[in-house]
């Protein structure tokens, strides 16, 4: 999601203000002028008047009062430029949805064997020593993570999030399936929600990975994948030569069907029971991309040439008044009548 130096409610805010600012600076000048045209003799000499220049000095001091506060309100609302946040990578930042399968067949203790915990890792704890393990292969700081649980329905669970410890914490068993109904496992409600996700972001933004021992796929029925993603893995846990025992049946990584998926998704279907998902396949979220700034480009700088501009106006009018706004200066005259 990008950010921008300035919100809309924020901008209309310093139109408000610039055209407030207009309306109370034309009364002023009107009453001013008013003023002027009664003490005119004693303020320009016997002509009654300024030199002709002195006409637009009105308008000139109304608009830098304008120029001036909708500068000032724009400014105030733009972040510094210097905050790290105000950078994003060039392009945007690139997404990875994960599809995470939370049924009960992903605790079955067929997922390798944990060296240092000298025990059998779950299907569960497979996939999630996967995943830490490409997120330290990508460059994090610049993708952004939402996961997607799935069991018999889907709900996200994390949307675009830069905290790798959400992440951890979402991963590490906790006992998401308890927020669906029993029944059969649905990786097709799982693809869907994270292709619904997926719809407003960036073409070719989008990595989608869906981590599952498998599911009977319909042959028809998968959604059309949206502009921004443009890659698709399929990750297999669970044995898939041998089964385990649950709920009345035999349950392995069903590799034949988490194949097949991948093919029909145009993806590519890895099995990472014994393997990582190999580096070539993390390509496209591992690049370093240049930082840029994703603010309203020229905003802050229009903003800082309507104070400045504005502020000089203000200044500099008053002597250019005093000096050369009347071609009579009295004192300069009570001198010369002296002297002669």
């Amino acid at each position: 999601m990008n950010l921008p130096d300035i919100s809309t409610d924020a901008a209309s805010l310093a139109l408000w203000v610039a055209l407030g600012t207009a309306v109370f600076a034309v009364m002023a000048e009107w009453w001013h002028s008013r003023r002027i045209r009664r003490v005119g003799r004693l303020a320009f000499g016997p002509l009654g008047q300024a030199r002709v220049w002195t006409r637009c000095v009105p308008s000139a001091r109304v608009l830098a009062l304008t120029a001036m506060a909708w500068g000032l309100v724009t400014l105030f609302f733009i972040r510094p430029r210097t905050a790290n946040y105000d950078q994003i990578p060039e392009g945007g930042y690139r997404h990875l949805i994960i599809a995470w399968d939370v049924s009960p067949s992903m605790q079955l203790d067929d997922g390798g064997f944990d060296m240092s915990k000298q025990k059998k890792r779950t299907r569960a704890q497979r996939g999630a020593k996967v995943l830490l393990s490409l997120f330290e292969r990508i460059a994090l700081d610049q993708v952004r993570i939402s996961i997607v649980a799935f069991f018999t329905g889907a709900k996200p669970v994390v949307v675009d999030t830069h905290d790798l410890n959400v992440v951890k914490n979402i991963l590490d068993d906790l006992p998401l399936d308890r927020a669906f109904d029993p029944g059969k496992t649905s990786v097709i409600s799982g693809i869907d929600e994270s292709v619904k996700l997926a719809k407003g972001w960036e073409p070719d933004s989008t990595t989608l990975l869906v981590v599952s021992d498998g599911d009977t796929v319909p042959d028809t029925g998968l959604p059309d994948l949206p502009p921004s993603i443009n890659k698709v893995l399929v990750a297999g846990v669970g044995d898939p030569r041998r089964g385990v025992f649950i709920d009345g049946h035999m349950s392995r990584q069903n590799s034949r069907v988490l194949r097949q998926l991948a093919r029909r998704l145009g993806g590519e279907y890895v099995d990472v029971n014994d393997v990582q998902i190999p580096t070539s396949q993390l390509a496209e979220l591992a690049g370093v991309r240049n930082l840029v700034d994703p603010g309203e480009k020229g905003r802050r700088e229009i903003a800082l040439a309507c104070v400045v501009t504005g502020a000089g106006l203000l200044a500099l009018l008053p002597a250019g008044l005093a000096f050369f706004g009347s071609p009579w200066q009295s004192g300069r005259s009570r001198r010369s009548n002296l002297t002669a």
